[in-house]
């Protein structure tokens, strides 16, 4: 399995970066796939999660209403949409694959199998 991560880069408070987690390897219908973020000098934490074959979504509390989970089945994609991007989202970002995990164990990083390399997240004030 492998994931790969996209679409990081520096932009100003207030703006919007879409982040692309490209799976391959496998079928992932019984996946959650997770997004993750680490800030430097930080632990790594939960930003929001999508079940492969439901629309079932989960966030975070400090980007509900900003980020957006979604996915695209025929090219085993999903995305994070992020809006109104604040300093403090500043962070590497990683996707995640996991299987059969259930709701409340989304949020721990350790339920999931399959991690992608990260990519960069920037956001100025």
């Amino acid at each position: 399995v492998q994931l790969q991560a996209s679409g990081g880069g520096l932009v100003q408070a207030g703006g919007s970066l879409r982040l692309s987690c490209a799976a391959s390897g496998r079928t992932f219908r019984d996946y959650t796939i997770g997004w993750f973020r680490q800030a430097p000098g930080k632990e790594r934490e939960f930003v929001a999660a999508i079940r492969w074959n439901s629309q079932h979504t989960r966030y975070e509390d400090s980007v509900k209403g900003r980020f957006t989970i979604s996915r695209d089945n025929a090219k085993n994609t999903v995305y994070l949409q992020m809006n109104s991007l604040k300093p403090e989202d500043t962070a590497v970002y990683y996707c995640a694959a996991g299987s059969r995990i259930i709701t409340s164990a989304q949020a721990m990083g350790a339920q999931y199998d399959y991690w992608g390399q990260g990519t960069q997240v920037t956001v100025s004030s």
